[in-house]
């Protein structure tokens, strides 16, 4: 086996197909950090940094200048001790994206010097999984119409963002519903509402005969006992997705029984918090959904690895590379509609 000889960090920039807009603003481009682990037997091992402000406090220029740092901590490793290099960059807490990036790269070159698949490497449990889209937070009529052309794209979960305007997004909701029959739904606030709100949301959504899947990140990412009073008082499962990055996280949610559901990213965890996320959600019968920041399709390819190799996962929401401008798909999977495959 070989050791890693470089580390490079390589800025990508991408343009968004039209703006993408959630509760807190929104974004017509992103800034991605391509991370390549090159080995001395000459073996490259792609992994992609999409860090979020937002969510992490990152910015591409902090993990710009890590770069000589992670070259200090893993150069010259043995690829296949990854867990060392798991180990090692576990250190990297306030740059999780990063981390998942470095970790994602040196599991590529592992797999290619063995001559197997990344879903492969992480159990090989689905060589098939089906992705949501996302309706963003606009207008009720732009929301209504860009649900039904992704109805018409043969999509048959829809992701809808929410948490700006509550009287709206019932109704966009409620119109979304009936102009997309048969459809699955995840409906997501990214923390916006109120204790309130959220409870009063939900008993409205069920009250007039609108069945969603489930209902994400009501509340602020710090309320723990805010999730858990709507998760009591909802019709539909409550999910964790700001209020969960670690492991850490994982275990104080199920400990205080706060949700239902934990949305996992790579972005928010890294790879080794997130196998560890898996295993405590499977022990307290928590379900999972896996999502996505804002990755192209060679970053979403680390997720899509990810959740085909475990197979676990009720919802996937990996969309991001769909909204992205590319000029080159690199991603090693196939989109066939709303399925992607692997192997």
């Amino acid at each position: 086996m070989s050791r890693i000889k470089d580390i490079r960090f390589i800025l990508k920039k991408y343009t968004y197909k039209r703006p993408f807009c959630i509760a807190y603003g929104f974004v017509t481009e992103t800034e991605n950090i391509e991370i390549e682990v090159i080995t001395e037997s000459g073996i490259v091992g792609y992994g992609e940094s999409a860090p979020s402000f937002r969510i992490n406090g990152e910015t591409p220029e902090m993990i710009l200048a890590l770069e000589s740092k992670v070259k200090d901590m893993i150069l010259d490793k043995e690829i296949r001790h990854y867990r060392e290099i798991f180990n090692i960059t576990d250190k990297l807490l306030s740059s999780p994206s990063l981390k998942a990036g470095v970790q994602f790269a040196v599991i590529d070159a592992l797999c290619k010097e063995c001559e197997i698949d990344a879903w492969e490497f992480f159990g090989g449990v689905k060589n098939e999984i089906e992705t949501d889209r996302t309706v963003s937070v606009r207008s009720i009529e732009d929301r209504i119409e860009e649900a039904i052309e992704i109805y018409k794209e043969g999509f048959r979960i829809i992701k809808i963002k929410v948490g700006e305007d509550l009287n709206k997004d019932l109704e966009a909701v409620y119109e979304i519903c009936r102009n997309t029959e048969g459809c699955r739904y995840i409906v997501d606030a990214n923390e916006n509402y109120t204790l309130k709100d959220a409870v009063y949301f939900v008993k409205k959504l069920y009250s007039n005969g609108i069945d969603i899947s489930v209902f994400e990140q009501p509340v602020s990412r710090y309320d723990i006992e805010g999730l858990k009073y709507v998760r009591f008082n909802s019709p539909f499962p409550i999910c964790a997705d700001e209020s969960l990055k670690t492991k850490y996280n994982a275990l104080k949610l199920i400990k205080e029984e706060a949700v239902d559901m934990f949305n996992i990213k790579l972005m928010k965890s890294g790879i080794s918090d997130a196998i560890a996320i898996v295993e405590l959600a499977k022990t307290a019968n928590i379900k999972l959904m896996i999502g996505c920041v804002s990755e192209s399709s060679i970053g979403i390819n680390q997720s899509v690895q990810f959740a085909c190799g475990i197979g676990c996962f009720d919802f996937c929401d990996l969309d991001s590379h769909l909204m992205l401008e590319e000029s080159d798909f690199r991603g090693s999977f196939r989109q066939v509609g709303s399925k992607i495959l692997v192997g």
